[in-house]
């Protein structure tokens, strides 16, 4: 009997073009051309791409797709063809779609978990480290001409700041200035910053006015 795949292989081969040819043409793999010329469909993937995949390749060499197609019918038993695959390989070609949404059920559940984890960490790092305290004025040791002293820094926005124990408001982005009056000579300005889980960071500053 004539087979649907070895006709479609010697008009190839009378056209003088591999399989590779036929391959970037149709898209279908090399392997699976292969296939369809041996008579070997429990190869390809399915009972309709073996169908669909036959039809290509002969509309490609300009076949009567309809005839092809009669002989590939009568020699192609898809049930018997893909029965005799072993079970193992029957289960990764056709995936069940139950243990896929499973599979996806618990990837969101442990990726939702890491982040509401990293979230309650980010939120309550500071109960157990102290706040951030950064002043950018006045600088250690600077000398200062005026007795008006400006004190500028950032901390952590929910933190509170004192300077010499006189609380000082704090902005939405955690900067905050204060304005004290000191006296001629050596001056040590002491700001903290207290949380609220009651970690506190403490900077001294030590100036001269003149």
């Amino acid at each position: 009997m004539i087979r649907a795949g070895q006709k479609l292989k010697d008009e190839r081969q009378s056209r003088g073009l591999t399989l590779s040819e036929i391959s970037n043409a149709t898209k279908i793999k090399v392997e699976f051309l292969s296939a369809i010329e041996k008579g070997e469909y429990e190869k390809l993937p399915s009972a309709s791409y073996a169908h669909g995949f036959v039809r290509n390749y002969a509309k490609f060499l300009d076949f009567a797709e309809e005839k092809i197609l009669a002989l590939f019918r009568r020699e192609f038993d898809g049930k018997k063809v893909y029965k005799v695959l072993p079970e193992g390989l029957v289960g990764q070609k056709e995936m069940p779609l139950k243990r896929f949404k499973i599979r996806q059920v618990v990837y969101l559940i442990v990726i939702l978990f890491v982040l509401l984890l990293g979230y309650i960490i980010f939120q309550y790092r500071y109960a157990i480290i102290n706040p951030p305290l950064n002043i950018q004025s006045p600088k250690e040791s600077e000398v200062l001409l005026f007795s008006t002293i400006s004190i500028v820094g950032r901390t952590d926005p929910n933190s509170t700041v004192f300077v010499n124990d006189e609380s000082v408001s704090v902005n939405s982005d955690g900067t905050f200035k204060k304005e004290i009056t000191g006296f001629p000579g050596k001056t040590t300005i002491t700001i903290k910053a207290v949380n609220r889980f009651g970690k506190q960071s403490i900077v001294e500053r030590h100036v001269v006015i003149k």
